[in-house]
Order: structure tokens, then C-alpha cells, then sequence
């Protein structure tokens, strides 16, 4: 589904990415695990177009897309719900939702009332500002906003950022039902037991560069990766 070979990404003149390579499978949940400023949220915006890398390849389903402007990749499938949300504060949930609206020429893709169903606390503000909404709505917003654009991949920055543990463990549910929908999903994330839980395959990522990569039981299993580079 996604291929990132050796991709190297700047801020100005500040060298942020150095070589960055992942892949993620159709179907898995892939974490990028690293702690604050490793370089996470410049990975996901390098896929989406956001900070275009100046080296390296990105392909998404056999297609090189790097340097390709972001509404063109929303085109081609690819969600994206950055940590810091980007909600309508003006418009109400159903705008928010229906604003973000792609249709697909199958009958099966993702729609307002299908969203409802993963979300169905969303149904019950439908008509609330999104400036009024509380962190955990917003959040659970800003992923069904993405799921209205049909994507095949979800990129997700953050997602448990901010929310207190009962809804850290709601929001792993609704994760984990996008994936039985059949979404493919690359999730950077700072909260290591939560993202262990949710995915198939891991890589953390430390000062712009991948350290270690391997299946989640690997990475369970390897304490000394974990404790090197992601207590902070």
C-alpha cells in the first residue's frame, strides 16, 4: 500500500528526515513511535505532500507520488488527521463532515450516516459548532472527516494525544473497527501501550532516523529499544 524508501525532508535549511524508510502492508495498522520532536509528524506530512522531501522516493500503490500536491493525494486515497485536528470552529459536525465529502463511483464508500455508525456520539451533536466540541469530539471529528474523503490509507498523527484513558481505550475501538472495514492505517504516536495494542507492525523513530523496526510482539519483547529510545 505504502512505500517510503530513504527519504530526507527539510524545515528551511534545518535537515529533519535523514533516510526515513517504511512500509506498510493493505490491511495492517503501522505505528511510528518515537518521542517529541523524533520526527513523526514530519514523516506523515512528507507522505501527504505537506513538506515535500528534497531525497528518497514515496510510493502509494506502485505509484511514486513524492512531491505531489496534497488534495491530489486526498484523490487518490490517502486520509490525513494531523495532532492538532484543523476542525470548522464555524461550521457544525454535519457541515465539518459533509465539506470533506468525496464520492466514489461504488455505492460502498463512506458517508455521513456510515460514519455515524463508527462515531455514533457525532450523531448526537450533529448540529454543535466544531469550535464547541471538547477534545475527544473534535478528535473523533477530525478522523470521520477524513474517512468522508473514502481514503484506502489513513494517516494518523496523535490520535490519543490530549484524552484522558477512558477515552484513549473508546478511540482504540473505533481504530481498531476502521480497520475490520477493510482501511489500511499508519498511526504516529508518543503513548507506546496504546499503540502496542492497536498494531500489527512497528518503527520507532529517533532524531529523523528509523532505529529499529519489527511485528509488535518484537517490539514487546525487546525492552532495552524501548527503553533507549521512547522514555522520555
Amino acid at each position: 500500500m505504502l512505500e517510503v524508501e530513504g527519504i530526507h525532508t527539510y524545515y528551511g535549511l534545518s535537515h529533519i528526515l535523514f533516510g526515513v524508510t517504511l512500509k506498510v502492508e493493505r490491511g495492517e495498522i503501522v505505528c511510528l513511535l518515537g518521542r517529541n520532536g523524533a520526527g513523526k509528524t514530519t514523516t506523515l506530512k512528507s507522505i501527504m505532500g505537506l513538506t515535500p522531501p528534497k531525497q528518497g522516493s514515496i510510493r502509494f500503490k506502485g505509484e511514486e507520488i513524492s512531491g505531489m500536491e496534497p488534495y491530489l493525494l486526498a484523490r487518490k486515497g490517502i486520509g490525513y488527521v494531523p495532532d492538532d485536528r484543523r476542525i470548522f470552529a464555524d461550521l457544525t459536525v454535519g457541515e465539518n463532515l459533509e465539506i470533506a465529502a468525496r464520492q466514489l463511483k461504488e455505492e460502498q464508500g463512506w458517508s455521513k450516516e456510515k460514519v455515524y455508525e463508527i462515531f455514533p456520539a457525532l450523531r448526537d451533536i450533529e448540529h454543535r459548532k466544531g469550535g464547541c466540541l471538547s477534545g475527544g469530539e473534535q478528535k473523533m471529528l477530525a478522523i470521520a472527516r477524513a474517512l468522508m474523503g473514502n481514503p484506502d490509507l489513513l494517516l494518523l498523527d496523535e490520535p490519543t494525544e490530549g484524552l484522558a484513558p477512558v477515552l484513549v481505550h473508546a478511540l482504540e475501538e473505533k481504530i481498531k473497527k476502521l480497520k475490520e472495514a477493510g482501511l489500511t492505517v499508519l498511526l504516529a504516536e508518543q503513548n507506546v501501550r496504546s499503540a502496542l495494542r492497536l498494531s500489527d507492525h512497528g518503527y520507532i523513530i529517533d532524531n529523523g532516523q528509523i532505529r529499529y523496526q519489527g511485528s509488535i510482539e518484537e517490539l514487546k519483547e525487546n525492552e532495552e529499544v524501548r527503553k533507549k529510545y521512547l522514555l522520555v
